[in-house]
């Protein structure tokens, strides 16, 4: 059987003591999709959404949520990121997002990225809402992980 490393001997939460790690250089990369009409793509390239530059906003939104990952999931660790980017892919039925975060530390940085992109899907659902009540946000995951015990690496 696992050992289960997020409970303390009473059964409960704890979070994991990484302090014996060794300092490795760690990056994830992650996406996810927002699916949106067709003309609200379009509005949103146009730059016609009245609440602003919709990517832009997001792009920003997105590396503020990688920041912030420590604070709103309550086994993270507060770790220091030293790159973040978000990158968006327009497809015909919505928008890809890629997320990629870097760091050098004791313990991954996965779900940093995995933030990262709900964050900047949420913030694109939020600026369009007006518009089409028929997006949805997807498919989020985890695509690469580099540094520390393994590596995992789903793009080839």
């Amino acid at each position: 059987m696992e050992d289960f490393t997020h409970f303390n001997n009473s059964g409960r939460a704890r979070m994991v003591d990484v302090s014996d790690k060794k300092i490795t250089s760690r990056e994830a990369i992650a996406q996810g999709y927002i699916y949106l009409k067709q003309e609200t793509i379009e509005t949103i390239i146009s730059g016609g959404i009245k609440k602003g530059d919709v990517l832009s906003v997001a792009q920003v939104a997105g590396i503020l949520g990688a920041k912030k990952t420590s604070e709103i999931i309550p086994m993270c660790h507060n770790i220091f990121i030293s790159g973040a980017d978000i990158s968006f892919e327009i497809k015909e039925e919505g928008i890809k997002i890629i997320a990629k975060v870097k760091t050098s530390g004791q313990t991954g940085i996965e779900m940093e990225a995995l933030t990262a992109v709900s964050i900047t899907a949420l913030t694109i659902y939020d600026m369009c809402k007006a518009i089409d009540k028929n997006m949805s946000i997807g498919e989020i995951k985890l695509l690469v992980k580099t540094g520390g015990k393994s590596d995992y690496n789903i793009i080839k």
